[in-house]
Parts: C-alpha cells; structure tokens; sequence
C-alpha cells in the first residue's frame, strides 16, 4: 500500500512533536527550530533540483553513508552538506518510520542536552 500523506504536513508534524520546537519560514521554506533559535530540520521544495525534500542535521558520517547506500532517497544538500546535513527526498515513496527516526538524530544533534533527556524520558 503507498502511503500517499502530505510530504510536507508529515514532515510538520514529525518536528513539531520535539520538545520546544518552533516553525517559521526561512530562506523562503518552512522551517523548524529548537527553541526558535537554531535549525534542524528545514523543508526544501524549491531549493534543490525541483525536487521536494527536507535537509537535516545529521551525526558524523551518516550523510556519507545513506548516499551511498541509496541515492536516489538521500543526497547531500547544497549550503550546509559540507557540514554533514542530509537531504532526504520526499518525492518518492517515503518510509515515515524511517524520516521520524531521521528528525528525531537531528533534533538531538542540535537540541541542548536538558531537551535530550526530556525526549528521552517520553520512551
């Protein structure tokens, strides 16, 4: 079955879920922040190819290992890829298990530990 949910609402809600998350656009895109001060997760519907996807913070070594294994999902963003974000397409079919696995890395990659642990102790 294709799951044929709103890239973008998904998305949405998937970032907001995080403690004290905040949305605004920028850079012409919607995006999301920890504590409306620094970005995690950032929507990218006109900013690459004419493709739609999101661009996140990503661990070490990750953006370099999901490009490899599959590029036709993921990439590596234009402006921040040389930082280790990824971008990850939403045009194709999407494993929304997988995304939120995705905005929660880079929500804590970029989220102050207090934050951390109150995700953490949600389950």
């Amino acid at each position: 079955m294709t799951d044929t949910r709103d890239p973008l609402a998904a998305l949405r809600a998937l970032c907001l879920a995080m403690p004290e998350a905040t949305e605004r656009v920028s850079h012409g895109e919607p995006t999301w922040f920890v504590r409306d001060k620094k970005t995690f997760v950032t929507y990218a519907a006109h900013h690459h190819d004419d493709r739609v996807a999101f661009w996140c913070a990503a661990p070490p070594g990750v953006q370099e290992e999901l490009v490899a294994e599959d590029p036709e999902r993921y990439f590596r963003p234009p402006y921040v890829g040389h930082r280790g974000w990824l971008g990850v397409y939403v045009d194709v079919e999407v494993g929304w298990d997988e995304v939120a696995e995705i905005v929660e890395e880079a929500y804590r990659m970029i989220a102050p530990k207090r934050l951390v642990a109150e995700l953490d102790a949600r389950g």
